[in-house]
């Protein structure tokens, strides 16, 4: 069973706009953190956001005030908006919900950023 499945990415220009969705199964969302992690070409994997189960949101310091995190607890979905995307945001971005012992991550969805 998949359990984190991304979906939202594609290409925009500098200063533009995306919304990523992670569809998680009952069983992962029901714990407490989901989050997002990126890793770009030739760069090693990123934490970009984190959010609790009571709603509680950090990010890292090279996307706040752009990136908003997310969940829906009807549709066990978490978010990622992103605004005034930059080239250096490209990346493919990878949904995870670490748990104990174990991180689940899913596949990832790309998204790229023109100048």
């Amino acid at each position: 069973q998949v359990q984190l499945v991304e979906s939202g990415g594609g290409l925009v220009q500098a200063g533009g706009s995306l919304r990523l969705s992670c569809a998680a199964s009952r069983s992962i969302f029901s714990g407490n953190v989901m989050g997002w992690y990126r890793q770009g070409p030739g760069k090693q994997r990123e934490w970009v956001a984190s959010i609790t189960s009571a709603g509680s949101t950090t990010y890292a310091d090279s996307v706040k005030g752009r990136f908003t995190i997310s969940r829906d607890y009807v549709k066990n979905t978490v978010y990622l908006q992103m605004n005034s995307l930059k080239p250096e945001d490209t990346a493919v971005y990878i949904c995870t919900a670490p748990r104990g012992p174990i991180t689940y991550w899913g596949r990832g969805t790309q998204v790229t950023v023109s100048s």
